[in-house]
Order: structure tokens, then C-alpha cells, then sequence
């Protein structure tokens, strides 16, 4: 079994108007079927209300399933005993680091999480250390948080989770409350985490430019998986996408457009780098 897995995961939820009274019930997340093994880096994309945070709060147990079955590292998250267990395995960031980051200095804040756990003082510090160079924020563990940019700020709020030593990371849109130079700083973290770490990381985004670097990507749409594949075979179908209100990479497009037009190109295109690769072997033939 693979570190996440779920098993027909289904959620429903009771919708109200704004007097209270039941008008019915949606099904955010429709019978899923995910399987995450150990040091992989999976995008799970989807446009707003496609069920992609509501499948990401399931696998730190935030929400319990109405049907089906997730596991984090063998552990059932419906089984109480476990619940602790499952949310330090499986370490959650969110959209806003304003709502994780509680401690007055940067290194107090990391520090935090460990201390819970009941870490010896002289092992907090040491993790407290290892998880800031992680994400490039060691110089400023003297800081005040609220001094820090957003980008800096979310980078302090993943160096907490990473603290905890957990065996996989959930993002749940991450970046979505940042400028491009914070995204790329984040995203920057995230990819080392995974590359050199071995962590496990569950990038939930609707930016398209951060899932280019993952092993797989899972496309949401009406709360089921809708298309799932690599970086380069979901982005070879851009009229799906399309369809699913979700953009591509501006190469891809740029790319997919002058094939349309008969430039002989590939599918899938990912990056400058590879599209001005591709149009230099043109000329060269």
C-alpha cells in the first residue's frame, strides 16, 4: 500500500439557503480512487467547487469520508486511535500562512509543532534549524513573522510542518494568496523538499506553471478524477482542459496554437526551454 491511498472516497454535504432550511445534498468528492506512494510529487488540479480541497482535507483526516475509505501509511483516518498519528504523517499547509503562523519570532514558530509532540528541547532546535535551511529561511529565524513578505511567510509555514517530520505534505493551494516572485519561492521550497528530502508531496493548485516539476497529475472536475496522467500527457490535451475552464502554460498553448497552424511540433510542451529546443531542430533540418 502506498503512504496515501483512498478507496471510493465519497463526501456529501448538506446544502442550506440562507434561512437555514435544507435545499439538498452535494457530493463533493464522488467515489475516488488515489494511490501515493512514498517520495512521489502529485498534482491534484481542478477549478474552484471541482472537490480538490475537500479531497485534500480527507487525507489529514480534517474530514472523515460519507463512504469509502482513506488511508495515510496503512492507518484508516476514520479510526480514532490513530487521528494524531495520521496528521503528523501527513503534514497539512494552507491557502492563507497568516492562519498557521502563531509565534512572535520565526524559529519559536517552527519550534512549535515539535514542542507539542513532547520533543526533547535540544532536538527541537536541531529540526527547528534543518527545516529553515530546507526552505532557504534559516537567516531569518530572529525575525518577526509579520515582517516577512507572503512568500516568506508560507515558506516559515511549511518549515513547521517539515519540523514534525512527516512522511508526506499536503498543499492546498499554497500560493494562492501570493504575488509570482512568492510562488516561485514556495514552489522552489516544495520541489527540494521532494527532490532532495524524499518527502511525499500533495500539491492541490489551479496555477498551471507549478505542476510542470510532478510525477503525476490527477484533474478534478464534479468531485471525480476526470483526467490523470504525467505533466507532458495532461497538457497534450489542451482542449480537454479547456473544456474543464482550466488554462495551460502559456508555452503550451503558444506551442499547441502553431501546431494548429502546421509547425511541426510535439504534444506537450512544457517549458521555453523545450519549445525554443524544438523550433531550433526545425530550422536546423
Amino acid at each position: 500500500m502506498g503512504i496515501i491511498k483512498t478507496d471510493k472516497l465519497t463526501f456529501e454535504y448538506i446544502r442550506r439557503d440562507e434561512e437555514g432550511n435544507v435545499e439538498g445534498i452535494n457530493r463533493a468528492v464522488d467515489e475516488v480512487d488515489l494511490d501515493v506512494k512514498q517520495g512521489e510529487f502529485i498534482a491534484i488540479l481542478g477549478h474552484n467547487g471541482s472537490g480538490k480541497s475537500t479531497l485534500a482535507k480527507h487525507i489529514n483526516a480534517i474530514l472523515y469520508p460519507t463512504e469509502g475509505t482513506v488511508w495515510v501509511d496503512g492507518m484508516d483516518t476514520q479510526d480514532e486511535k490513530h487521528l494524531w498519528d495520521v496528521r503528523r504523517e501527513a503534514g497539512m499547509v494552507f491557502q492563507n500562512p497568516d492562519n498557521q503562523i502563531i509565534g512572535q519570532v520565526v524559529e519559536e514558530d517552527v519550534g512549535f509543532g515539535p514542542e507539542n509532540m513532547g520533543v526533547p528541547t535540544k532536538e527541537i532546535w536541531e529540526r527547528v534549524e534543518e527545516s529553515l535551511k530546507a526552505v532557504g529561511m534559516y537567516e531569518y529565524r530572529k525575525h518577526s513573522p509579520n515582517k516577512l513578505s507572503g512568500g516568506q511567510k508560507q515558506r516559515v509555514s511549511i518549515a513547521g510542518v517539515i519540523a514534525m517530520h512527516p512522511k508526506c505534505i499536503i498543499l492546498d493551494e499554497p500560493t494562492a494568496m501570493l504575488d509570482p516572485n512568492g510562488r516561485k519561492e514556495v514552489i522552489r521550497a516544495v520541489r527540494a523538499l521532494n527532490d532532495v528530502e524524499g518527502i511525499t508531496v500533495v500539491l492541490i493548485t489551479h496555477y498551471m506553471e507549478e505542476i510542470i516539476h510532478a510525477d503525476m497529475v490527477c484533474v478534478m472536475d464534479q468531485g471525480q478524477i476526470a483526467m490523470e496522467g504525467t505533466p507532458r500527457e495532461i497538457f497534450s490535451r489542451v482542449e480537454e482542459l479547456q473544456e474543464l475552464r482550466l488554462d495551460v502554460p502559456q508555452v503550451t498553448l503558444l506551442a499547441y496554437e502553431l501546431k494548429q497552424r502546421g509547425v511541426n511540433l510535439p504534444d506537450g510542451i512544457l517549458t521555453i526551454e523545450e519549445l525554443v529546443a524544438a523550433l531550433t531542430g526545425l530550422k536546423g533540418a
